[in-house]
């Protein structure tokens, strides 16, 4: 796949997904980046926490590929950034908050000399090729929240990134209707496509404004006339936090952050002109002996992530404390997936005698992103001969087409990742299927999600594992009984007999075999004693052998 003179969109994530968003253009040879995000391991990746993109495709082009656009800072937009663009070469570009975000990753990885990072101001252009692309600020769960106008020989694009509709933001200057209504006309040749959010488009209302999530955290806050109210919120939501921090001068509580991300979202917020006037966060080791109902404490930890500093508190790890009669509000939405792990969290609290509160009892939360009016909204303003829909599920984005038609829109198309979509001349179709997939973050080291090393550990997470050690004296017999290691099979108190069985048909297995075919002889050790293993437990638990000659 090497573009002509045509347009391409292929994703190579966060179509069909919810995070990790990478966004391929191509045109006249040529390609640009848009976005290059990560996500998040879950139970069928043990030990897995970060989830990154497989740019293979991408990377065996890198000399075609022109520059990174980053259109806002949260982690599934900037995230893949310190492990992967190193390999790319090519240039970063992203506005001054979202920037300061990615040097400070470059920076603890050690990479602030190898990656160049291009500041834009907001509204600024960048011309890449035959692609120029205009940033266009709109309102967000973080600052400089930002779509992208991309001008190219075939037609304007409005590749919206994540936005959502406010007529009271707190942070921020988001573009009118009327500046998005002029992005549409084009001039009067108006817009190719708009390849957009899908994240909350079952939800049949507006998304709501920040300022409304003022008046009800403040009326809970003020409430409370006793014990300690801890917030937890995605830490990327500088949004919040000024909140959050008007809130706390308002009720006369302390604010303590609880969370290095809070902390580093904080001060690149302040080094780019925002919370200039945040009250300055108390210690955690003030905050041990200060009034309880005096402080306001703000933690990360929304998703029941278990190194998150709420997960810790309320596991009871954590050198902040709460106590019976604590209040504990999630001002954050669940994304799905998480369930599981949020309970645990909240299970954990609720043991403790800690009051939980969440956006179903008060109203302490709004989305980022648009509801259906505010897509409707949006086709109306841009008015797009193709709708491409990004950024979900497959539901999403199938339900995000539906919209986009019945709200006039010619023509929708519904990428998948990997999917090289021909959006011009002619009609958007699907050209050809390219590689793409997903790696895994496993300590240091960057892994296929898919390979040897995964499929391995998930096995044993599974069934467990077991191994059997036959010692071989020199005229090919054994000189010891074999011996037999299950590790995390499920026969508990019936192992001593459950071993003693598998030895046994170890030894005989190794009596009709011998040693002149080794590896049959270890095939047959290892069908032996899993033979033995699922007629105890039913599960086959990976068996490795091993052979020592004395």
């Amino acid at each position: 796949m090497k573009p002509g003179d045509e347009l391409i969109f292929l994703p190579l994530g966060g179509s069909g997904e919810i995070g990790m968003n990478v966004n391929l253009y191509g045109c006249r040879g040529k390609w640009i980046m848009c976005d290059l995000g990560m996500t998040f391991g879950d139970p069928s990746l043990p030990g897995i926490e970060l989830v990154l993109p497989d740019l293979q495709f991408i990377e065996d082009r890198r000399e075609d590929l022109l520059g990174v656009l980053l259109t806002h800072g949260h982690e599934d937009h900037i995230g893949a950034i310190p492990y992967l663009a190193g390999d790319l070469g090519v240039p970063l570009y992203a506005t001054p908050f979202t920037a300061g975000l990615i040097r400070r990753k470059l920076e603890d990885e050690g990479l602030a000399g190898d990656v160049k990072l291009n500041v834009v101001p907001m509204g600024g252009e960048v011309a890449l090729g035959p692609f120029r692309a205009r940033y266009v600020a709109l309102a967000h769960s973080i600052p400089e929240g930002n779509g992208l106008v991309i001008d190219t020989p075939h037609g304007r694009l409005f590749h919206t990134g994540d936005w959502k509709l406010d007529d009271r933001p707190i942070l921020g200057d988001p573009a009118s209707a009327e500046e998005l209504m002029a992005i549409g006309a084009n001039g009067g040749e108006g817009t190719l496509a708009l390849v957009g959010d899908s994240t909350n488009v079952f939800n049949p209302l507006p998304s709501g404004s920040e300022s409304q999530v003022f008046d009800g955290l403040m009326q809970l806050v003020k409430s409370r006339r006793r014990g300690r109210v801890l917030v937890t919120t995605f830490a990327s939501n500088a949004t919040r936090l000024h909140t959050l921090g008007e809130v706390a001068k308002a009720t006369g509580r302390r604010l303590v952050l609880v969370g290095r991300s809070l902390e580093r979202i904080l001060q690149v917020a302040k080094a780019t002109g925002y919370l200039r006037d945040f009250p300055e966060p108390m210690s955690w080791e003030a905050a041990a002996s200060h009034p309880p109902e005096k402080l306001l404490l703000v933690a990360t930890g929304t998703q029941g992530e278990p190194q998150a500093a709420l997960a810790r508190i309320a596991e009871g790890t954590h050198p902040i404390k709460l106590e019976a009669g604590d209040l504990v509000v999630y001002s954050s939405k669940q994304i799905p997936g998480n369930e599981l792990a949020i309970g645990r969290v909240q299970n954990a609290l609720a043991a403790r005698g800690i009051e939980i509160i969440g956006d179903r009892q008060a109203h302490v939360h709004v989305s980022g992103h648009p509801g259906r009016p505010e897509l409707e909204a949006m086709y109306g303003w841009i008015r797009p001969r193709i709708a491409v829909p990004v950024h979900g599920e497959r539901r999403h984005m199938e339900e995000h087409a539906r919209i986009a038609l019945e709200a006039g829109v010619p023509q929708a198309i519904v990428p998948v990742n990997g999917a090289a979509i021909r959006l011009a001349p002619g009609k958007p179709e699907v050209v050809s299927h390219e590689p793409h997939g997903r790696l895994v973050l496993d300590g240091d080291v960057i892994l296929p999600a898919d390979g040897a090393t995964i499929a391995s550990r998930r096995k044993m997470a599974w069934s467990g594992h077991m191994v059997v050690t036959l010692v071989v004296g020199g005229k090919g017999r054994l000189a010891a009984e074999p011996v037999v290691i299950a590790k995390g099979v499920p026969v508990e108190e019936d192992e001593e007999a459950f071993l003693a069985e598998a030895v046994e048909a170890a030894a005989t297995t190794f009596a009709k075999v011998g040693l002149k075919d080794r590896r049959r002889l270890e095939d047959e050790l290892k069908i032996a004693v899993r033979r033995v293993a699922r007629q105890w437990t039913g599960k086959k638990p990976p068996t490795d052998v091993q052979i020592i000659s004395v």
